[in-house]
């Protein structure tokens, strides 16, 4: 195992430990046998269970909007308003983990920034996709986010059928691209 497969790997193994038992789950024994190596690696990597939370965010929030289409160039307005989908039916262990953070960032100010960023990288890949297409409209930029927003976690929370709700914020980006 590479340096940075083995870290890649452990980030993955943090996603997995707080998806499923929130940040007061969050150990590096937790994520070691979660990765299936020594506790001392994780330290090693990450020096600090900040830097470690910290990092596995950036990566979630990578690993979700690669996963997405939204940051594919080229895409015409159809294309892009039927890659909206709900990112938890795909990847539910990245975006509970990103949730775990977001509502933690409510009782722990350090997590402010991570929250920020969270939520910047989305509405910013969205803004940007949105102008590709011709549109330049902040408030719908803002409409699509809070509502890929909600029924991410949604999804996660009650999961029920997001078809309708999908095919309106789909109808809304080709209505605008037009």
């Amino acid at each position: 195992m590479t340096d940075a497969s083995g870290r890649i790997a452990l980030l993955r193994a943090t996603i997995v430990v707080v998806a499923a038992g929130g940040l007061r789950a969050l150990t590096y024994r937790a994520v070691a046998a979660e990765a299936g190596v020594s506790h001392g690696l994780v330290r090693h990597h990450f020096g600090t269970r900040d830097q470690l939370v910290a990092e596995a965010m950036e990566f979630a929030i990578d690993e979700s909007l690669r996963g997405s289409n939204m940051l594919e160039q080229g895409l015409t307005a159809s294309e892009f308003a039927a890659g909206i989908e709900s990112l938890a039916d795909r990847e539910s262990a990245l975006q509970s983990f990103q949730y775990e953070l977001l509502l933690e960032s409510r009782r722990r100010p350090e997590l402010t920034p991570l929250a920020e960023r969270h939520y910047g990288a989305y509405r910013e890949a969205i803004e940007r996709q949105l102008g590709r297409l011709g549109v330049a409209d902040p408030a719908l930029v803002d409409l699509i986010w809070f509502a890929l927003d909600g029924l991410v976690f949604t999804q996660l929370v009650a999961p029920a059928d997001p078809a309708p709700a999908l095919a309106r914020i789909r109808s809304l980006v080709e209505s605008a691209a037009a």
